[in-house]
């Protein structure tokens, strides 16, 4: 057992060592306005590769979702975090995070075609496979990638961290391709339980694939460690759960995505 468990670690040790994980600025366009996503991958691994799209809280793309993508591209994906504002407007207060997500709220359309001009960005990357695209959002960026699924794209999952769960319409549901994980605290009362109800009663109706966890205690934005920071209610970070949240999604893509296709 002992020569085993050492032959792993030389393993992963050479794996590391041979990791050169690249990112740059990717710029692309949604109608005329200019947005400004950052890429992500591992310049030792060659041949086309799946991608993951990720959709970042509504502050806009901070570090907190490169962190994100970087982190994905040492598991052996191309990641692109995407700019859903464009121009790469990040803000600070809840006042202007709010006015810039409400944009999308209340234009469904506006909402999933300003996604689809990322997700076409990561599919005509020269090191990404169009066929094995994932796509994974925080808070407003969770909101998101549940739009793209019922908007019908070409994604093989979605997953969604402490997102709102607003009840698929039945057309909606129909057009689901997307795997779907759903990642939720128990605590989150900016989600409250009859309205992640709602979701799950819609789903029901659909042929989707999905899945719903709900952590106990865990409150909204339960991934980002600076969250306790904004001081308000039913919103907070927990180490433990966002490590198993991040579990959860591995899982999920090691199951989608063969194995094989993540590299070492």
């Amino acid at each position: 057992m002992r020569k085993v468990t050492s032959s792993v670690a030389a393993l992963l040790a050479a794996a590391a060592a041979h990791a050169k994980i690249v990112t740059e600025v990717l710029p692309y366009k949604h109608g005329a306005l200019e947005c400004r996503g950052f890429l992500a991958y591992d310049e030792a691994l060659t041949g086309p590769r799946p991608g993951v799209l990720v959709v970042h809280e509504w502050w806009g793309l901070n570090d907190f979702a490169r962190e994100k993508a970087r982190a994905l591209a040492e598991l052996g994906y191309v990641a692109l975090a995407v700019d859903m504002y464009g121009q790469g407007q990040v803000v600070t207060t809840v006042e202007e995070a709010g006015r810039l997500a409400g944009q999308f709220r209340s234009d469904a359309t506006l909402w999933r075609e300003r996604a689809k001009a990322g997700l076409d960005a990561l599919a005509a990357h020269p090191r990404v496979d169009p066929r094995k695209i994932a796509a994974i959002g925080f808070c407003f960026g969770g909101s998101t990638v549940l739009q793209m699924a019922a908007a019908g794209y070409d994604l093989a999952a979605v997953v969604s961290f402490h997102g709102g769960l607003a009840p698929f319409a039945e057309a909606d549901a129909a057009r689901i391709k997307a795997r779907i994980l759903v990642l939720h605290g128990a605590a989150d009362t900016l989600v409250p339980d009859e309205l992640v109800q709602a979701f799950q009663d819609s789903l029901r109706k659909s042929r989707a694939d999905w899945q719903i966890v709900v952590y106990g205690g865990a409150k909204h934005s339960f991934t980002n460690p600076e969250a306790d920071k904004l001081n308000m209610p039913g919103v907070g970070y927990d180490a433990t759960t966002a490590r198993r949240a991040w579990a959860q999604m591995r899982a999920l893509f090691d199951e989608t995505f063969a194995p094989g296709e993540r590299g070492p």
